[in-house]
């Protein structure tokens, strides 16, 4: 019956999903500490309030250089999203959804 169906958890993936959640939070508790701990300039601050979009930009910026036409159209519709209403969220939802249904045009 679909109602008894068991879902088995392989320990070794329990363990490393765990193993990344502690890692994370490491770095992230590690590096709010390091930053309270030191005077920052101006331009420390304004470098790492980019940070987060150059890397966004690292690692899509190689996706969509090899890309076709369903990234580029992608592309433009999470520019042209982002542009006219400044929302990350929509324009993320916007890029996975275009890309998926692009693919599936082309």
């Amino acid at each position: 019956m679909i109602g008894e169906r068991v879902l088995a958890l392989d320990p070794i993936v329990v363990g490393v999903i765990l193993a990344m959640a502690i890692v994370t939070y490491a770095t992230k508790t590690g590096g709010l500490w390091l930053v309270n701990r030191i005077e920052m300039s101006e331009r420390l601050e304004a470098g790492l309030s980019v940070l987060p979009g150059a890397i966004v930009i690292a690692i899509l910026g190689p996706e969509l250089a090899a890309g076709g036409p369903a990234e580029w159209g992608a592309a433009g519709l999470v520019l042209l999203v982002m542009w006219r209403t400044e929302s990350i969220l929509l324009a993320l939802g916007t890029g996975v959804v275009s890309v998926v249904l692009l693919r599936g045009l082309f």
